[in-house]
């Protein structure tokens, strides 16, 4: 065999190493390239959680509550007693999911020092119906009515009637004349 000077022959050696190295990643490369170019199947499908709609319960009945508050008013002390009871007499309401609530009666005494009542009234939804909206008469219950302050020759209450198991209510200003006329409007200065 003639003698090939040896650079020549790693020259050799070299170049057809390299280009079965190439040949091999070339082979490799070409089926990943074209598997990762294809297109991934679409699905038109839409997948949603099944949620469904809580069963309403029996009626629900707000909690009972009395507050008594001494006022002084037009120079003498008195005793101010609001309290509120779910009432069956009255007509349920309904929210969306058809839940049943009970509506509240509530009661107002005004207590003089020696005992004896200056004035008492009782108060349901109906009351406030000239303030509320066909919503409210329909689905509001008599939530609220506290004592607010005495000043002049009236007794000042703030009450509110709400959908309920809600932030969503109707403020109402209830006021008491030392001659015990009651007053009621909607509360239009909201603070």
């Amino acid at each position: 065999m003639p003698s090939v000077p040896k650079i020549a022959y790693l020259c050799t050696v070299n170049k057809e190493s390299v280009m079965n190295k190439n040949l091999i990643l070339a082979l490799i490369a070409v089926p990943c390239l074209l598997a990762s170019c294809g297109q991934k199947k679409q699905h038109d499908d839409i997948i949603v959680q099944h949620t469904e709609a809580p069963k309403p319960q029996a009626p629900i009945r707000m909690q009972d509550y009395k507050d008594v508050k001494d006022v002084q008013w037009l120079g003498k002390q008195y005793q101010v007693e609001v309290s509120r009871t779910a009432d069956d007499s009255l007509r349920m309401v309904k929210d969306e999911n058809g839940q049943k609530f009970v509506d509240n009666r509530i009661t107002l005494k005004v207590i003089r020092t020696d005992g004896s009542v200056f004035c008492t009234k009782t108060f349901t939804k109906a009351a406030f119906e000239g303030c509320l909206d066909d919503d409210y008469r329909k689905t509001g219950i008599l939530e609220g009515f506290v004592f607010d302050k005495a000043e002049g020759n009236q007794l000042f209450f703030a009450a509110s009637v709400c959908h309920p198991q809600t932030d969503e209510y109707i403020p109402l200003i209830v006021t008491v004349s030392n001659f015990g006329e009651v007053g009621i409007s909607r509360d239009q200065d909201l603070e």
